[in-house]
């Protein structure tokens, strides 16, 4: 399982850019979605869906009380870093709920503690 120390590496590193995803890419998004995997194990979550788009993805993180969240990076070409310093998330009613609550933002590190006090609020729209 990837740690975030093992995704601190790309903090300004320049990804590749084309038609196709780079290898590159593929690789960094692997990492951070097995990041985001152990994360939601090590707190009775599940990663619902992952939407691998061209240079960003979404997921929905759904808890034990079938309440919902969208978790979604920015393209790692066009916004730096804010695959780590400015990540969105918001509720969802369900894991097809792309507009859900109103728009939520963290840091990588501060994800866990996020994640889990929007759980604690019960999730709520």
């Amino acid at each position: 399982m990837a740690t975030i120390k093992d995704l601190e590496k790309y903090i300004g590193y320049e990804f590749s850019s084309g038609p196709y995803t780079g290898e590159d890419y593929k690789s960094f998004e692997r990492k951070y979605i097995n990041y985001l995997r152990s994360l939601c194990n090590a707190n009775g979550w599940e990663l619902v869906k992952v939407s691998k788009n061209h240079y960003e993805f979404t997921t929905f993180i759904k808890n034990r009380d079938n309440r919902y969240i969208y978790f979604s990076i920015s393209d790692v070409r066009f916004f730096g870093n804010e695959w780590y310093s400015h990540i969105l998330y918001r509720t969802a009613k369900h894991d097809k709920d792309y507009t859900g609550g109103g728009n939520c933002y963290t840091t990588l590190p501060g994800l866990p503690i996020a994640l889990n006090n929007m759980f604690n609020r019960g999730g709520q729209l």
